[in-house]
């Protein structure tokens, strides 16, 4: 399987044609074709993974084009990196798309879904299976490209066309800077394949102050795709897709990109002088994972909190790679796009039965929709660290390499795990205990749920509710593939040469389970029991809280530094155009006019006119020689 591995992203690919051009008339209006393609591509990466864990490997490559003399090669690796994030975006993409036969269902614009469901699909697939920065940089467009053009689903929505449009343009300046990293090691190393440039670190030809700045650079393209801080603000506003979209991106295709790259990369960063490009890429991740938990306590919409939640956990797995826990940070990659898929298609089956997003307007659903409140349990459980849940073997394993690292970044981390069980526990108690407070809001415009609008809260489908049952079990057991009681089989197969995972320390490990359980109890005592008043809270902690609000005001510094800014240039160009280049051309051809009038006197006709002035000018030369 490992030698037509290049099959496997043309299956989706052959989907997103075959819709494109034949969606209405194809069964299910395109939906089986692409739910077959993605099913067979993850059958395809299940197999590769296989292979790979009995010690199979591949480097497919060949040359593309002479560019100044040098050739480029590219092609498809097969390593245990890549066949693993095969195989969860694969299976992932699989239930998110047999999900949205009853999500998307009465969607007039049904078969185009499918298709952008596909091309996003064969991005991803494609992106991880290169061995080089050109086909890593062309996957990585695709990707950007299919998330614009599924936020922007509903185009028609103006709150979904901006959306859209904020996740383009920002993630767009990421981009621009991984471009930049990509011509320098280019121009260092004459290849773009990632064994020839680390070759070069190897012979010391790649090294030093260009090497941090490089990789830099290219850290740069994740910290826009994975929304780190300071590039985080379009994620949020990408809430505006149908959640089956949400999902796709959250969990297996374009935020995992960024994490993706720089596990690709990594010796880029690990041999930095002094391993700065890998601190920075700590703190960020540190920074990122705190800021967004803080951000979720506060918002009340369903899909904004889990996209903060993502955001989170994606600081988390750029803390875990940054502090050396290779194989922790690539864990919780795997883990996290389980119970985040879930987490969005429960969410999705929530949005489903009550057409709207606002938590405070649910309530009660734990009765009337058991299937979606115990998987979406279970997702929770396993994102704030619970033990036996998924996410406490991933989580837990970045805390220890951050605790034997660096201590300020696992108090970061520590923190982070606190007010994540906070604001997880908050959206439990608002959205399934208590009585249905009100649903869906009346006159609301199109958009998720609006197609299945129902007197009350029930539950979903067994089309919706199958997929969530499925990832549950993930949710429930994929943990222990990691676990040092049984060896940790994932931490073998996918282990950085030269790096070591951390030794166990049970007083670490048991200070982030506390924190994991404080959280839950706070949450309970705020929102369930309310001890303390959440009103009350929020009125003492008065200019926190409006900082929180209006998220640290990052949005608002954009607004005014390149949004109006930006609008200001463009008047004072079109101005200057107008009043300016435009003026100069009218004066010019103002004078032309004039000077014709002028001239067109002497243009009479009559040869003695003409005579008469031609002796003239020729006495006027001779005196001005003579006088000169």
């Amino acid at each position: 399987m490992t030698s037509v591995v290049w099959i496997i992203p043309l299956l989706p690919l052959a989907a997103f044609a075959a819709v494109t051009f034949w969606g209405a008339r194809l069964p299910g209006r395109g939906a089986y074709v692409s739910i077959a393609a993605i099913v067979l591509a993850a059958i395809g990466g299940l197999a590769v993974l296989a292979q790979v864990t009995g010690g199979a490997r591949a480097d497919l490559t060949y040359t593309w084009v002479a560019a100044g003399g040098r050739p480029i090669v590219v092609g498809f690796i097969v390593d245990p990196l890549s066949a693993v994030m095969l195989a969860m975006v694969g299976c992932v993409a699989s239930l998110i798309t047999i999900y949205s036969v009853g999500y998307m269902a009465g969607d007039p614009h049904y078969p185009r879904f499918f298709a952008y469901l596909s091309l996003f699909q064969f991005s991803m697939l494609f992106l991880v299976l290169a061995d080089n920065l050109l086909f890593i940089y062309a996957g990585w467009e695709l990707v950007g490209l299919c998330s614009y053009l599924l936020i922007g689903f509903w185009f028609d929505r103006p709150a979904a066309a901006r959306a859209a449009l904020k996740a383009f343009i920002v993630t767009r300046v990421g981009d621009f800077s991984m471009m930049i990293g990509i011509l320098m090691l280019y121009l260092r190393t004459g290849s773009l394949r990632f064994d020839d440039v680390f070759h070069a670190l190897g012979t010391g030809a790649l090294g030093g102050t260009f090497l941090t700045v490089a990789a830099l650079l290219v850290f740069g393209g994740a910290v826009g795709k994975s929304a780190q801080v300071p590039l985080h603000v379009w994620l949020p506003d990408a809430m505006e897709g149908p959640t089956p979209v949400s999902a796709l991106i959250h969990a297996a295709t374009m935020v995992a990109a960024g994490v993706y790259l720089v596990a690709r990369a990594y010796p880029l960063f690990l041999l930095s002088p002094d391993h700065e490009a890998l601190t920075i890429v700590a703190w960020v991740g540190g920074i990122t994972a705190l800021l967004a938990a803080t951000l979720a306590i506060v918002e009340d919409d369903l899909k904004r909190v889990l996209a903060y939640s993502t955001m989170s956990q994606l600081g988390y797995m750029m803390l875990g790679l940054g502090v050396l826990g290779y194989s922790a940070g690539m864990f919780h990659l795997l883990t996290h796009a389980v119970f985040k898929a879930l987490l969005f298609l429960a969410a999705g089956s929530i949005i489903h039965a009550v057409a709207t997003n606002d938590m405070k307007r649910m309530g009660g659903l734990a009765r009337a929709m058991p299937i979606t409140f115990w998987t979406f349990v279970a997702a929770t459980l396993a994102l704030t660290g619970i033990p036996p849940f998924a996410g406490f073997f991933s989580k837990d394993a970045i805390l220890l390499a951050a605790y034997a690292h660096d201590r300020v970044l696992w108090v970061l981390g520590l923190a982070g795990a606190f007010l994540t069980s906070l604001y997880m526990g908050r959206l439990c108690w608002y959205a399934f205990a208590g009585d249905f407070r009100g649903g869906a809001v009346p006159g609301a415009a199109h958009g998720d749920g609006a197609a299945h609008r129902a007197a009350g809260p029930h539950e979903s489908p067994a089309v919706m509710t199958v997929p969530l049952v499925i990832l549950a079990v993930l949710a429930v057991g994929l943990g222990w593939i990691g676990a040092a009681a049984f060896g940790d089989p994932f931490g073998r197969l996918i282990r950085f040469a030269g790096l070591e995972a951390p030794a166990g320390n049970g007083g670490a490990l048991a200070l982030s389970v506390a924190a994991a359980a404080a959280g839950w109890a706070a949450a309970g005592a705020l929102y369930r029991w309310r001890i303390v008043a959440p009103e009350t809270l929020r009125r003492d902690l008065g200019a926190l809280y409006t900082l929180l609000v209006r998220k640290y005001y990052v949005d608002d510094v954009y607004d005014w530094v390149f949004v109006r800014a930006g609008a200001g240039a463009v008047w004072i160009a079109g101005a200057i155009d107008r009043y300016v280049i435009d003026g100069l051309v009218n004066a010019a051809g103002w004078l032309a006019a004039r000077l014709g009038l002028g001239l067109r006197y002497a243009q009479s006709g009559r040869e003695e006119t003409y005579l008469l002035l031609a002796a003239l000018g020729v006495v006027v030369i001779v005196l001005a020689r003579l006088a000169w």
